[in-house]
């Protein structure tokens, strides 16, 4: 595939890529990306359904925040730019703001997929993590290789040239920003996760060190309409590597979610 710049549609000051008709489906991407990175769903979905992939504030052609932000503030960025009820489908932080969504704005929601999730940590990954984001300035483009290293290994795919160009483009603030939210956060709360009463969908890659098949299960657990998922052969950058089987899964799980009300 092709990880060519699509225009944006701009939502309450939050631009979009946005295409096809239809029950709405939202797509959130992760640290450092853009909505880009959803291509092959974006490509896939709207055939059949109305496809809105969002820009993270201080990512894309997306502005930053004022202020350092938390979680809550991306949430409710988006909740401002969103017209009626969706399926939102998450990645990595992206994955913790549709969860967030769908525990505060519960009538934005009819369903919500949180792939390559965090959730727990251990002690080790969290220092980890920590101090990567310690490392950020907000004002130097961060080298990407290491995480391009750590989604990718050592393959030369065009999905890892796009990454680590979207990386390269990242404004260092929007991006020292996500990344500290993302670095501080633990996952969702255990007790919202028992109060999410959509349907609710896992997913992540089997060999993804840091969002792990068991961080899943546990969340599938612990969320009353719930269940997990993960892709053999899959990493952390599942919607790119694996996105045959990922848009076959979201067809799935969105035709079972019912209408509000309904």
């Amino acid at each position: 595939m092709t990880w060519t710049t699509r225009p944006r549609s701009d939502a309450s000051g939050l631009p979009a890529i946005r295409a096809g008709t239809g029950a709405r489906v939202v797509l959130l991407h992760g640290v450092g990306l853009r909505a880009e990175a959803w291509g092959a769903q974006i490509d896939d979905l709207s055939r059949d359904y109305a496809v809105d992939a969002y820009d993270m504030p201080g990512h894309g052609t997306a502005a930053r925040f004022n202020q350092p932000p938390h979680l809550r503030a991306y949430t409710d960025r988006l909740a401002g730019g969103l017209t009626g009820c969706a399926v939102v489908v998450g990645h990595s932080m992206g994955a913790m703001i549709a969860l967030d969504l769908a525990v505060r704005y519960p009538e934005l929601v009819r369903g919500v997929v949180a792939m390559n999730a965090i959730y727990q940590r251990t002690p080790q990954a969290a220092e980890a993590v920590r101090r990567r984001a310690g490392e950020l300035d907000g004002k130097t483009v961060a080298d990407p290789a290491a995480p391009i290293a750590r989604w990718f290994g050592g393959a030369d795919t065009s999905e890892a040239t796009a990454c680590r160009t979207w990386l390269q483009e990242v404004d260092p603030a929007g991006y020292r920003d996500a990344y500290t939210v993302f670095a501080r956060a633990d996952g969702p709360d255990p007790a919202d996760l028992r109060n999410l009463h959509v349907p609710a969908l896992f997913l992540t890659g089997a060999d993804d060190p840091n969002s792990t098949p068991a961080m899943s299960d546990a969340m599938a657990r612990a969320t009353p309409n719930a269940h997990a998922d993960s892709v053999t052969g899959a990493a952390h950058m599942l919607p790119m590597t694996h996105a045959a089987h990922v848009n076959r899964r979201l067809r799935a799980f969105i035709a079972s979610c019912p209408a509000k009300g309904a």
